[in-house]
């Protein structure tokens, strides 16, 4: 893989971007706090804006290494980050990363957590270079992977209660895309 960190992506409505200190209101007030949106994730709503502040602090120290990979999203048309897209982890043996998004509940089901998506997947295929992008989704959340499907990854099978996050012990629904796929199915014209 070429690291190359958290470029700046420009999409039709969105720009993608690394988060900065003064994103904390937004954060917090848009997704953070939001019991809804963070219902299947492994991590529990910001109860205070320092939380907030304290999770931008910490993804601007890892912004120092070309590895990570964590974009706020930012909604042109109001001048806010409305959600997070990023890598969780990655292997550099087989060139694969794990991709995760959130987005806040005004803006679900507006083709959005796509949008962002679907750009995030074209730079790490394109410019990092990743063989394999893979996603999952507690299955109680298919919303979830609708959006992996129309970015293009595939289905792989579910692992019974394999994960965990805020409802407890969960099944996982895996999904991917592989570089041969997004180039032989996708992009050559």
């Amino acid at each position: 893989m070429n690291h190359l960190g958290t470029q700046t992506i420009e999409t039709e409505r969105l720009i993608l971007r690394r988060f900065e200190i003064s994103d904390a209101q937004d954060m917090f007030n848009n997704w953070t706090s939001d019991e809804d949106v963070t219902k299947y994730f492994m991590w529990s709503a910001h109860k205070e804006i320092d939380d907030s502040i304290k999770h931008i602090k910490s993804l601007i120290d890892e912004y120092e290494k070309v590895s990570t990979y964590v974009w706020g999203i930012e909604l042109k048309e109001i001048h806010q980050v409305i959600g997070q897209i990023g890598v969780t982890r990655y292997n550099e043996n087989v060139e694969s990363v794990h991709v995760y998004y959130c987005i806040g509940k005004s803006w679900w089901n507006k083709g959005i957590t796509s949008e962002a998506f679907s750009a995030i997947i074209k730079y790490l295929m394109d410019e990092v270079r990743v063989n394999r992008i893979e996603a999952r989704h507690d299955p109680r959340n298919p919303y979830s992977g609708k959006v992996m499907e129309k970015c293009g990854l595939k289905y792989e099978g579910t692992l019974r209660e394999a994960g965990i996050n805020n409802q407890g012990i969960c099944d996982e629904s895996w999904y991917a895309l592989l570089r041969k796929d997004y180039y032989e199915n996708e992009h050559i014209s």
